[in-house]
């Protein structure tokens, strides 16, 4: 009995397409028993993972967060239940960080510029000035009529730290409720499994090496869990002989420095993701110990001198 399923699981197919999504490279592998279905079932997800771009996505004028972000210090806007729910799941992770996540983060001025055209650094208070409307406390949620309010004038919630890992999320329960036995969805460093391969062997995730990126330093598997990278190798401005990195604190308006590129473990690819953007903020030290204190929480930090942390679940082989 035990080869015959054995021999069997060698019949099915991996079909794989890659497609742009929400500003971003999505790979979704799935294992299926035909080609024909896993291309269907690719099609369902791709559907899916839209449908979620329109409900977020501040730059399509229609969409529910484009209505909040109009009518901040004006009114609540009532909005479905889904995006109240991630709204709400946000604003625990902005607790839980102390605010170095912030959805609010999208009314900063943007006075930082890294395309190299920086000639000072701003001043005190044009940095003070920039986080002025920024702060998720000033976001009003109300329960019963599902209501969302932007207490100031010019305040404007962006999803872009949570909406990636929300949307691999989602795409997976709609595969995995269709009984589809295996896959990988990859938004650009965002990415959930669940199953294992055609042959039977777990999904590996590869980890980069600190001191050259294109190599890799250790495999780890994953397995029914989501990773997230968030990277700041390539934009950066340089100040009286420091790095900033062009991720800011939401809380002061300043660009961060330390930490080179963070990888975060959990059940969900949305809390990877958010996480991750969290500890370029908190750094190393702070960063690890919050992790610590997650259950089923891992990470991988590289520092800006390339020295690698990692959390106390991370085992390398």
């Amino acid at each position: 009995m035990v080869l015959m399923g054995h021999a069997q699981e060698l019949n099915y197919v991996t079909v794989q397409r890659s497609v742009n999504l929400m500003g971003d490279k999505f790979d979704i592998t799935v294992v299926a028993d035909n080609e024909e279905i896993g291309y269907i079932n690719i099609e369902e997800a791709v559907s899916e993972i839209k449908r979620i771009e329109k409900l977020i996505s501040s730059w399509d004028e229609e969409s529910e967060t484009s209505k909040i972000n109009k009518n901040a210090g004006i009114k609540p806007v009532k909005v479905s239940v889904e995006l109240y729910k991630l709204i709400e799941r946000a604003n625990q992770i902005s607790e839980i960080t102390n605010g170095a996540f912030d959805i609010t983060f999208a009314g900063l001025d943007k006075i930082w510029q890294f395309d190299g055209s920086m000639k000072y650094k701003p001043t005190k208070e044009e940095i003070k000035q920039s986080v002025s409307k920024v702060g998720y406390k000033k976001i009003i949620l109300n329960e019963e009529d599902h209501t969302v309010f932007l207490q100031l004038k010019g305040m404007k919630i962006g999803l872009g730290g949570i909406a990636k890992g929300y949307a691999v999320d989602m795409a997976k329960e709609l595969l995995v409720g269709k009984q589809v036995r295996a896959g990988v969805i990859n938004a650009s460093g965002d990415l959930t499994t669940w199953g294992t391969k055609a042959t039977g062997e777990k999904w590996l995730i590869g980890i980069a090496n600190p001191l050259s990126k294109d190599k890799i330093f250790s495999w780890l598997p994953v397995l029914e869990s989501s990773v997230a990278t968030s990277e700041s190798y390539d934009k950066y401005i340089t100040f009286d002989g420091r790095k900033y990195s062009h991720i800011l604190d939401p809380r002061t308006g300043n660009p961060i420095s330390g930490i080179n590129s963070v990888s975060v473990f959990s059940k969900t690819a949305e809390l990877s993701d958010a996480l991750a953007t969290a500890i370029f903020v908190l750094g190393v030290d702070s960063g690890m110990a919050l992790i610590n204190q997650l259950k089923g929480t891992e990470a991988i930090i590289v520092d800006d001198n390339n020295k690698m942390h990692k959390s106390s679940g991370i085992l390398f082989n």
